[in-house]
């Protein structure tokens, strides 16, 4: 198991110097966050600006945003902004994926489509143009929503086969798994029984994904499960307690999200100095 930072929002240079305490406290992964417009009073910075400065002002930690909505970024300037980043850290990009948060105002309020079908459709062309276009060869593409003529990238990533993609997806819905296995890692939103997503992971669901995975996935083929949650700074005994079953069952990474900590750098470093949920 490996133990990432969710640094939510907040002014670039906080954001940065969160990250670089996270690293210094002994967490694996790093992690921003993608957003445009969530509120008048919330400071928010564009990630791929604050990425590349992560990226100089680290040496160890896994970096990427929490997540990046495709649906509403060009595939081929992410493609570069990817490809920048992952040279800048030496390779250590992850890029976790979904559909977004609607009540981002980088949707609605400026064209974007909100409805699920049409983001899912974009979604998947822009992850098949993302590794065309990484691939450092000739590469075109007709689509439903994406075409272009063939343009050839250079430089590749560091990472070869390619960046790693983390993918949001819906457990247990069949298409939304599927997307996820074609890639690198789950970031599993389990569907309750009133069909509302978010409802809690037990360490039984991550061995039935990981029994699903299986029959899916090349054998030994290296596939990240990323959980997210949060656990007490003040009991690393109970941290621990909490999260170790889930590393038992299978989970590959724990992210750490305050995400009601949006705003509050105080709150944020005093929970990442208090190091990772390991034990």
């Amino acid at each position: 198991m490996r133990y990432g930072f969710v640094i939510p929002s907040g002014e670039v240079e906080t954001i940065v110097d969160l990250a670089v305490a996270a690293e210094t406290a002994g967490w694996d992964g790093a992690f921003t966050w993608d957003g445009i417009n969530v509120g008048p009073s919330i400071p928010v910075s564009d990630p791929w600006a604050t990425l590349a400065a992560i990226a100089l002002r680290t040496e160890r930690v896994t970096i990427g945003a929490i997540i990046t909505p495709v649906a509403r970024r060009r595939p081929w300037k992410l493609a570069r902004e990817t490809v920048t980043v992952d040279h800048l850290s030496g390779g250590r990009l992850v890029l976790p994926v979904g559909l977004g948060a609607t009540d981002d105002g980088g949707f609605g309020k400026v064209g974007e489509p909100v409805d699920r079908r049409t983001r899912a459709e974009r979604l998947d062309e822009g992850l098949e143009i993302l590794t065309g276009l990484w691939s450092g060869e000739p590469f075109g593409y007709e689509g439903k929503h994406y075409r272009f003529e063939e343009m050839t990238f250079l430089p590749p990533p560091v990472q070869r086969p390619r960046i790693p993609i983390w993918v949001v997806g819906a457990w247990p819905r069949e298409r939304s798994m599927e997307r996820a296995a074609r890639y690198d890692g789950l970031m599993p939103s389990k569907q309750g029984p009133d069909g509302s997503f978010g409802a809690p992971l037990t360490p039984d669901d991550i061995r039935e994904m990981r029994t699903w995975l299986a029959d899916r996935l090349p054998d030994g083929a290296p596939f990240d499960i990323i959980l997210e949650g949060e656990t007490p700074a003040d009991d690393p005994a109970a941290a621990a307690g909490q999260v170790r079953p889930l590393a038992d069952a299978g989970a590959t990474w724990w992210l750490e999200g305050l995400w009601d900590a949006m705003g509050d750098p105080d709150r944020l470093r005093e929970r990442i100095e208090a190091g990772p949920p390991k034990g």
